[in-house]
């Protein structure tokens, strides 16, 4: 195993704990909120994904960036769907016409 590679695993697996970590101390309430806040980070991935996709070698490398690119893209998809959901939360209800 290269000292390159090993590199990038340890980033990898540190990114993972640090993450982890960050998330579980969010509150519940504030999980929709904060996804859609970072919709604009779910698109730099997704950017990411297609520029690693442009130079992948095969034969492994092409259809493990094609699944980048699908995922990343699941990722922003859904991100501007639950910030569609949550704005419709916001919006106000038409009031019930009284019967005459």
């Amino acid at each position: 195993m290269s000292a390159h590679l090993l590199q990038e695993i340890t980033v990898f697996v540190l990114a993972v704990f640090v993450g982890f970590e960050v998330i579980s101390k969010v509150p519940t309430t504030l999980h929709t909120p904060l996804m859609s806040a970072t919709n604009a980070i779910h698109g730099i991935v997704l950017v990411g994904a297609i520029i690693v996709a442009g130079l992948a070698y095969p034969p492994l490398g092409i259809p493990l960036s094609i699944v980048a690119v699908a995922l990343a893209t699941i990722n922003v998809v859904g991100g501007f769907a639950v910030t569609e959901r949550m704005l419709e939360m916001f919006k106000a209800r038409p009031k019930p016409q009284a019967k005459p």
